[in-house]
This record gives C-alpha cells, sequence and structure tokens, in this order.
C-alpha cells in the first residue's frame, strides 16, 4: 500500500488486515458479508453481523477486534483529509459523527446495502484514475457523492430510532428532541412544550434517570455541535452563529466562552 494512497478498498475472509495507521489517518468502513466481528468501542463491547455496516471516524478509540471463523467484509478505509476537506452540509455532517461515536453499527435495508457497495467501489476506482487530467477535481466530487449517499442511508437509520423513540418513556423522547434541535433550540421550555409537560417536570424526569438536568443535556449536546462546526475551516465564525440561529456574533461568543472556557477564535487557534 502506498502511503500517498487516498482509498482502499478490499475484501477479506476469516482474518483483516487493517492498514497500521487506521484509526489515525482513515475513516473506516466495514460492510459484514457473514460471520461477525467483534470490537471494544467507547468501553461497550459491540457485535456487527452479516448485512450490517460499521463506521469508524478516524481518530477514535477501536480495540480488542475479533473475527468469526466464517467472516467475510468488505472494506473501505478513507484518507481523513479527504473526506473532511469534502464534506458539502456541515449540519449532515454533524448528525453523522455524532451518530457514528454513540452507534457505530448500521442496520440497511436490501436496497440500501447494494448502494454501500455500489459506493465503495465508485469511489475507489476514481481515486485510482492518477492519470485523468481533472483528477483531484473529480475525486472531490466523488467524495462528496458518496457521503451525500452514505447520508441517504444514515438518515433511514435515524428515522428508524425515531419512530422507536416515539414510543419510548419521556426522557428518552426528550434526548430525541434534543438530538434534533439543539443546532438552534437552547431553551427547557421548547422542549417541555414538544412534549406536553413543564420545565419543571423535564428536569426532574432527567435528574431521576441521569441526575443531570434537561439545561445540561441541551448544554452538552450543543457544545458537541459547536466544537465540530469550529473544527470545520471553511465555515466563518459568523456563519457558524448564524447557522446556531444566534443573534449576534458577540452573543454566540459569549456563549461559547461559557461551555468552552475560551471564545471561538482561541478555541480554533488551538486545534
Amino acid at each position: 500500500m502506498s502511503e500517498n494512497q487516498k482509498v482502499i478498498l478490499y475484501k477479506t475472509a476469516s482474518t483483516a488486515e487493517f492498514p497500521e495507521d487506521f484509526q489515525t489517518r482513515f475513516h473506516t468502513h466495514v460492510y459484514c458479508q457473514s460471520g461477525t466481528v467483534k470490537f471494544m468501542f467507547n468501553d461497550k463491547q459491540y457485535q456487527c453481523k452479516k448485512g450490517e455496516f460499521i463506521f469508524w471516524l478516524a481518530g477514535l478509540d477501536v480495540s480488542d477486534l475479533s473475527f468469526s471463523a466464517n467472516f467475510k467484509a468488505t472494506l473501505l478505509f478513507v484518507d481523513s483529509d479527504l473526506l473532511s476537506s469534502n464534506v458539502p452540509s456541515a449540519n449532515a455532517s454533524i448528525d453523522s459523527i455524532i451518530h457514528s461515536r454513540e452507534n457505530p453499527i448500521l442496520h440497511p435495508n436490501k436496497n440500501d446495502k447494494e448502494k454501500i457497495l455500489k459506493n465503495f467501489q465508485l469511489l475507489y476506482e476514481k481515486s485510482q484514475e492518477t492519470n485523468h487530467r481533472f483528477y483531484e477535481e473529480i475525486l472531490k466530487l466523488q467524495m462528496q457523492i458518496f457521503l451525500l449517499e452514505m447520508w441517504h442511508i444514515f438518515e433511514d437509520e435515524l428515522d428508524r430510532r425515531k419512530r422507536s423513540f416515539q414510543s419510548g418513556t419521556l426522557y428518552e423522547r426528550f434526548l430525541q428532541l434534543v438530538q434534533e434541535h439543539s443546532m438552534q433550540e437552547r431553551e427547557v421550555r421548547f422542549y417541555s412544550d414538544k412534549l406536553n409537560i413543564t420545565p419543571k417536570y423535564l428536569n426532574y424526569i432527567c435528574k431521576v434517570n441521569t441526575r443531570i438536568t434537561a439545561s445540561e443535556w441541551i448544554q452538552r449536546y450543543a457544545k458537541e455541535r459547536i466544537m465540530l462546526l469550529l473544527q470545520n475551516k471553511t465555515l466563518n465564525i459568523s456563519e457558524i452563529a448564524d447557522e446556531m440561529d444566534f443573534s449576534s456574533r458577540s452573543f454566540f461568543t459569549r456563549y461559547v466562552k461559557k461551555l468552552l472556557g475560551v471564545t471561538p477564535k482561541e478555541y480554533r487557534e488551538r486545534i
């Protein structure tokens, strides 16, 4: 494998030969076609089986990989810089990043399984056309198409989760609402109104379940989104403030300093 290779695609059986630097340099995509793979992620053990899809972001800690004797999979490794510099939508990117940190395994339907493998192949083929006069341009465009197709599949998964949460407890429904709306809605009243309860009762429900208030949960989700947006240097600070529906850049700056202990500009200078 060349050190300059941006996209790696191969099929594996029984054991997998991951690149040595896959956790730091590559975003890893695994489509399991038979057998199982087990791994530790965020101090939890996961098992992926036939027809399921794993996505690991570069920089996240994955350990204790083990494979069943009949394991077969198609693996795609995408250079971290190639992917992050060609993100077509900040919002969709944030949703997918946050979801994959909490739920690294997706459960695509039959049509989406075929799309995944097709997307793998198309991106890899474009990455190999190094003699093309417009190689950089076509690879960037194919990367964006790949992301949009994968986000489409990811949104299907989110929709299924939303439907299951709709019949869940008030606490589960609250967390789902926060995931959906914390980019723009940071007041407890918004969520309690959605749930047809009082802010005081919503705080009580949260504290009973987690000892954390509703306001603290909202701040946690907003903080994570702000950090991801600030890491995307294609967006200026005013654009991020608008994206998160702050009335002014100065108000956004005060809010960020309260959450992160530094201003947006200072945070960017540190990364």
